[in-house]
């Protein structure tokens, strides 16, 4: 799990996107259990006050399901997998488009970049 202690954004909140990109990237799946507090917090080197809070989020927003005495486990959701990367891919085009205005870049040269990316790959244009 990547943190990035220097962020503005709240290490819990870090986490739970952690876990959506793991779940994104197939690293994750539905039913696979999650590390418990106490593991997480000392693998990630975190207080496990901050790691309660990040599962608590991770329920609440229905990413997972605490079973007791059984432990913490991605929601067994077919759905679960399109939405999160549905929810990330938003999030990212977002930021590509924000970051585009912030330069000052119009609508019409953001879309021609992006094709002119898309089309040749990570090649230098």
């Amino acid at each position: 799990m990547q943190l990035n202690f220097n962020s503005p954004k709240p290490i819990y909140l870090q986490m739970v996107d952690e876990v959506k990109k793991a779940l994104a990237r197939g690293e994750l799946s539905p039913g696979d259990k999650i590390p418990s507090h106490k593991e997480q917090a000392q693998m990630s080197q975190v207080n496990p006050n901050t790691v309660q809070r990040a599962y608590q989020e991770m329920e609440r927003e229905g990413l997972t399901e605490t079973l007791r005495g059984q432990g913490t486990f991605i929601r067994n959701d077919p759905a679960l997998l399109a939405r999160i990367r549905s929810e990330m891919a938003a999030q990212a085009v977002q930021h590509f488009i924000d970051e585009m205005r912030g330069l000052g870049i119009e609508p019409n040269e953001t879309e021609r970049l992006l094709r002119e990316r898309l089309y040749k790959g990570n090649e230098e244009v």
